[in-house]
């Protein structure tokens, strides 16, 4: 039988509707100001100018008045301006991008792994299954010492991939900036697993020859999150330090961590960790305003250590026969959700139009009083953000992020094609996303950048970044010679 009443989500346009709300509820406040505004208007001209001279003379003022009204005015406006943040700006950034001689296809690593685990075809078969579905694609690339059978992870070949690595990526900064060594304040340096003494900073320190009064740190076993943490270090330094350059070096050395054991849990890291590194110039001058890509809008960290789960589920330990590696449990989805949800929860209100924050109260509301079974609220974080930089930690970690925040693949393209062409390249890898969106021109000034980023101990991370101008296609980018044949078709199982 033909339906009684006519469909109409078909005969409404939904969306148009939503979108009305969203104006309503974001702009209530003008709104409400404009028709009280016009009324005043109105009846102010009403007024002839022989009342309108009367009551300007019916006011009485005296010096006193006067002196003391300019002191409360001059006094507000000195203590607003010294109790303001400084504002932090991101005056441009370089990514590593390795030499085609490092690259590794899949026949390659492969390879490789049956020669290295020759007695344990298995772990042989887990490495590809797991290659087969990572996302990662043929241009990825391993540091020169683990080209070798076996691999020779030597402290000296440590020291060289982070040699190679680091001090590209800064003569890349300084060349895009103009930034000369000595012009330097405060340089922060982190990097996970490898830690050696003198520390990588010593180690830049010493190459470039920086100031004896430099203010350097050096950060080691935070993750893949490191790189915001940095951020966040670098950002509350620059609060006391006024007229100062940071720069930050994010990169993860592969070289002393490749495990070379049997155990299925810590050879997954094998199969998606790739060699990258960044280098981020930040600066509170105001000569900077109109140079800088990006402002620095907000940083929230998020740590779950207190729970022991979440404390082991990136752990480094010896596997049965004494040999090193990291690994991941079964729960590190779970406590990475959990993670995210404690993020999201702080960023929210400091991001989210009021719209969104309305209905999602509303619905918080109705749950707790009406019904516990309604289906919470999901927030629209596309309504605060043009840009996500989601971290590339693996396949699984962008598809439940774009699922759980209910992102679209253009949304997502960034992160996906990153893991693609470069892999997981730990804490640099949301500039590599962001150089992606970049090179495909879709950066505009006003845009709001999310980077979100995970780590062991368990860490959640986020930065929200403001464009400062229109940014050209850069033609110095580690996406440069390749951007034209992005996005690709990456599909669910690569046969092997």
């Amino acid at each position: 039988m033909p339906p009684i009443l006519p469909d109409f989500s078909n005969s409404v346009k939904i969306k148009y509707v939503k979108l009305g709300y969203q104006y309503l509820v974001n702009h209530i406040l003008y709104l409400l100001l404009i028709p009280v505004m016009v009324g005043i208007l109105i009846e102010v001209l009403r007024l002839g100018p022989d009342e309108i001279l009367s009551l300007w003379r019916s006011l009485h003022f005296n010096t006193v008045q006067i002196l003391c009204s300019s002191f409360l005015i001059i006094f507000i406006a000195t203590v607003y301006f010294m109790s303001k943040p400084r504002t932090i700006y991101l005056v441009d950034y370089a990514c590593y991008k390795p030499p085609v001689t490092c690259r590794v296809p899949f026949s390659t690593f492969m390879e490789h792994s049956r020669l290295i685990l020759k007695d344990n075809p298995k772990s042989v078969e887990f490495q590809m299954r797991i290659l087969e579905r990572s996302g990662l694609g043929e241009e990825t690339c391993l540091p020169p010492a683990i080209h070798y059978i076996p691999p020779k992870p030597t402290m000296e070949a440590a020291r060289g991939e982070a040699e190679l690595v680091i001090f590209s990526a800064m003569d890349s900064l300084f060349k895009k900036t103009g930034l000369k060594p000595k012009d330097i304040d405060i340089l922060i340096v982190n990097c996970s697993l490898f830690s050696p003494t003198p520390s990588l900073s010593a180690m830049v320190i010493n190459k470039y020859k920086l100031r004896s009064n430099i203010k350097s740190f050096n950060l080691s076993g935070m993750g893949c999150s490191a790189g915001l943490i940095s951020i966040d270090l670098a950002r509350d330094i620059l609060q006391v330090h006024p007229n100062s350059n940071a720069v930050v070096v994010s990169t993860e050395i592969i070289t002393p961590n490749y495990y070379q054991g049997k155990e299925r849990a810590m050879l997954l890291p094998n199969c998606l960790f790739r060699m990258g590194g960044a280098a981020i110039l930040l600066s509170n001058r105001r000569s900077h305003r109109w140079l800088a890509k990006y402002r620095l809008v907000h940083v929230v960290r998020t740590h779950k250590g207190a729970d022991d789960k979440a404390y082991q589920c990136v752990f480094e330990q010896e596997d049965k026969e004494g040999k090193v590696g990291i690994n991941l449990s079964k729960d590190l989805m779970a406590i990475a959700g959990e993670a995210l949800k404690s993020n999201i929860t702080t960023i929210g209100p400091l991001v989210l139009p009021a719209s969104e924050q309305l209905l999602f109260l509303l619905t918080l509301i109705g749950r707790k009083i009406f019904n516990p079974k309604w289906k919470p609220y999901i927030p629209d974080f596309k309504q605060a953000f043009e840009h996500f930089c989601i971290h590339a930690g693996g396949r699984a970690v962008i598809d439940e992020l774009q699922k759980n925040l209910q992102l679209s693949a253009e949304h997502v393209e960034a992160s996906r094609m990153t893991l693609h062409r470069f892999g997981n390249t730990s804490s640099s890898s949301l500039w590599y996303e962001l150089g992606y969106i970049e090179a495909k021109g879709r950066m505009r000034r006003g845009d709001r950048v999310w980077q979100i980023a995970f780590g062991s101990g368990f860490k959640c991370n986020s930065a929200v970044w403001k464009c400062n101008r229109t940014i050209k296609t850069p033609t110095d980018s580690p996406w440069a010679d390749c951007i034209d044949r992005y996005p690709v078709h990456i599909p669910e199982v690569v046969k092997l």
